[in-house]
Parts: structure tokens; sequence; C-alpha cells
């Protein structure tokens, strides 16, 4: 069975351009009239972002370490229903994975999906040394499917006929450089798609200097998916109301993670803990994002103390990241800020990179909402660090990552639990949160 046509654009390496022309790819083909589905290839909640907002449909995360085989396959069936074309925007070098392996690597999720790939190459600085390069990499794995190139960073049409003649696999566009387009980037990567509109604009350099309809073409040779999946999955009957962090400050979560619940049986409701005011709900899921830049704001922010209200009532809130920090005491920047207080820590931002990478561990049972020995793969990256009192208790026991403490994760309080793991959640992991949920309106 073949599901949708699909193509993967992968880099050379981080930088090269993938980012903009993949999605200025889905541009172009939405101004085309056709439904595409975006997935992004890692961890990643940026890229995501501005695939959603060009696209009009959800992106979805593919990522085997924290996924699987069975789920990254599952979650690309089922996003796709209903799509015209898939484009699936890789991640790093075109076989970076973890700790320099295969794994999670763009390609390793298109032998997974039997993707085609497209090579996007930063050909700035580099005439005839281009073809080594393309050729390196279309030899290097001889099992993927290497439909062909888009040259990126081309300065001049003199340039261009410096390498275009010589290609032995076909070009699918030549992209000049255009600075006025780029993305403005901070310390966890790129800026939000709520942010900045650039990345849909570059669907008219695309259609300028891209051939749409040979990388159609080249996305409807899939091979089909033989070993598919059941996609079939019981859903919960027991309801609650989970109530979802979601605005300027809150704002990266993983698009399954937020299915998996509803699948469990919550009803998501979305607020902002900047401008609004705790809903009424039974939990509360805070995803990570951008506090430090909105630090006045939380801290005068009438939600901020119904937070800690819901807390001493024994809801339970569960955090990540960003949302760790916000339940603190206390997060410096410029000057001190006044949060939450419901964790017995203090978070403070850094000028330096504090941890970047994939987590794995498990619970340790010490919270109503997530039983012991429960799985955890996820991925931290922040510039901050958290201050914990000498006597603070953690919820979750990590084999890989950091997490707050020398691979203690999972700060607890109450009935709460701050973790800088930005978990991947199981539909294990969603049941706990729900029957903690459930737990609590019965009370």
């Amino acid at each position: 069975m073949n599901p949708v046509p699909r193509i993967v654009i992968a880099g050379t390496h981080s930088g090269c351009g993938k980012t903009t022309i993949a999605s200025g790819i889905m541009a172009a083909l939405t101004r085309r009239g056709l439904k595409v589905q975006p997935f992004k290839i890692g961890p990643d909640f940026i890229d995501p972002s501005h695939h959603t907002r060009i696209c009009g449909r959800n992106s979805r995360n593919l990522d085997p370490f924290m996924m699987g085989k069975e789920g990254c396959i599952n979650t690309f069936i089922r996003a796709s229903e209903g799509a015209d074309i898939a484009v699936i925007e890789g991640v790093m070098g075109m076989y970076d994975g973890v700790d320099g392996s295969d794994i999670s690597s763009t390609a390793h999720v298109a032998r997974i999906l039997k993707a085609p790939v497209i090579l996007v190459v930063d050909a700035k600085g580099m005439s005839r040394s281009v073809h080594a390069l393309i050729d390196g990499f279309r030899r290097y794995d001889p099992t993927l499917t290497f439909s062909g190139v888009i040259l990126n960073s081309i300065g001049s049409p003199r340039h261009r006929l410096m390498i275009e003649p010589s290609l032995t696999i076909p070009s699918f566009g030549f992209i000049p450089w255009k600075e006025e387009l780029a993305v403005e980037s901070r310390h966890l990567g790129l800026k939000m798609a709520h942010e900045s509109a650039s990345m849909g604009e570059f669907g008219k350099i695309i259609e300028e200097n891209c051939n749409l309809d040979a990388l159609l073409a080249a996305a409807h040779q899939s091979a089909p998916l033989r070993d598919m999946i059941n996609t079939e999955e019981c859903e919960q009957q027991a309801h609650s109301k989970i109530g979802v962090a979601l605005d300027e400050a809150f704002c990266f979560y993983y698009q399954d993670n937020l299915d998996n619940l509803r699948k469990a049986g919550a009803e998501l409701v979305f607020f902002s803990p900047l401008s609004g005011s705790l809903p009424d709900v039974d939990a509360v899921y805070l995803g990570g994002g951008y506090p430090e830049l909105h630090l006045a704001e939380l801290e005068s922010s009438h939600c901020t103390q119904e937070l800690k209200h819901a807390a001493d009532s024994g809801m339970p809130v569960y955090a990540e990241c960003g949302g760790l920090m916000y339940l603190t005491k206390e997060i410096r920047s410029d000057k001190t800020y006044r949060m939450c207080g419901i964790l017995p820590a203090c978070a403070e931002m850094t000028r330096s990179i504090q941890a970047l990478g994939y987590v794995k561990g498990e619970s340790i049972g010490n919270l109503s909402f997530l039983p012991a020995s429960l799985p955890i793969k996820g991925h931290e990256f922040h510039y901050s660090r958290i201050e914990p009192a000498r006597d603070a208790r953690y919820a979750l026991r990590l084999s890989r990552g950091k997490g707050i403490d020398g691979g203690k994760d999972g700060l607890i309080s109450q009935n709460v639990l701050g973790c800088y793991t930005h978990a991947y959640f199981t539909p294990a992991f969603a049941h706990a949160m729900i029957d903690g949920a459930v737990h609590f309106s019965r009370q």
C-alpha cells in the first residue's frame, strides 16, 4: 500500500538552507492548490511551526529514537490521510544521527518511509567541487532512492553555468542567494512562525527557480509501504479536561503528544498564562517555549497566582523546560522576577548552552499521575539552570541526558512535576496523566 506521494528534503549539513527550501516547497505546492502534509525529522519544535502556518495542516515530528519505527509509520500514515503529497524536512546533515550513528538521521527516516530524497547542497564558494560532494552523498548509502539535488546559494548566472553542465544527477532547482528572506535566529534557533512569515514568502523563489513538476513526479515514485502498522488504537473511556498553556511564552509541543492525550480521553482546553486565566480543568500541561522573553508579564499575570492555588489544591500539573522554569520561585535574567512558587527551586538564564541532546530514563513513582518504571524518551535543549532546594525530590531517573541535576529530572512538589526533558508521550504516559486528572476531578 502507498498511502501518499512523499519526498524527503535532506541537507549536506546544518545551515545549508534545507529548512528554508523545504518550507518554500511546501508554500509553492500549497499555492498550486495541493493539500500538503508537512513533517520534520528530529525533535525540533520551531521548524514545524513554520510548516503548520504554511500548509494549514499540523506538522508532525518523525523521530525513531523517541517514537520507534512503528511510531514513525503510524504518525506518517495517520497525519497524511487526505493529503496530496507529504513533504518531509530532514535534520542536520543527511547521515547525521544519534551519537554519530545512523539512528534518527534523515537517511534512517527515509528508509523507514521508503521515501525518495532530494539533497540540498550549499554551493557557496564552490563550483566543480560540488560534484564530488554530491557523488559522495549519493554513493554512501545505495539503499536510498536518491532522486536529485537542489543547489542553494547560487551567486550569479555564471556560477550556475560553472556547475550545471557537469551534473550527473537530476537538478530540481538552482536557488539564488536572497539575504533579505533569511529568518532571524536567537538562542534556541529560528524565530517561531507567529513572529516571522519569511518561510512562506520563500515559496515565490521556489516557484521561479525550481521544477515543481519534476519534484512531484519524484514524490510519486515512493515505494509501497508493505509493512503497514495497524493504526487503530482503543481510546480510554474516562474523560477529563486538560488545560494546555499556549501563547508566545509556551509554544513547544509535539503534536502527537496532544493527539495521544485526546485519544486517552482528554478534552484539551488551551489558555494563555500571559494574558488569560486558568480555565476550569482537571490538570495542566505547561510546555516549553520562551518564558524568559516575557518575565514581567508572567510575574504580573493573574494566571501565575491561580496556578499556585490549583497546585495547592492537589491538581496534577506537568511542565517541561520553560514550563518548569515558570513553576519555580523565581527566574533570574536581567533582574529577578517572581514566578509561581510551586516548585522548591530558582531558575537562572545563562549565556551558554547547558544541555542539548536526547534523553532516556524512567519514572520512579513519586507522583499519583506517573507510576513507577514508566519508560521516558525525549530531548533537552536549554540556556538556563535550576537551583533546587537541598531536600528536592525527583520523579525521573535518566540513563541518558543531564536533566536538572546529574541525571535526575522531574522536580516534584505536591502533585506537580517539572522537568527539562521534552518527553514524547507514549499511550501509557498519556493514560497515566488522564488517570491522575480523573482522580483529582472525583475528589
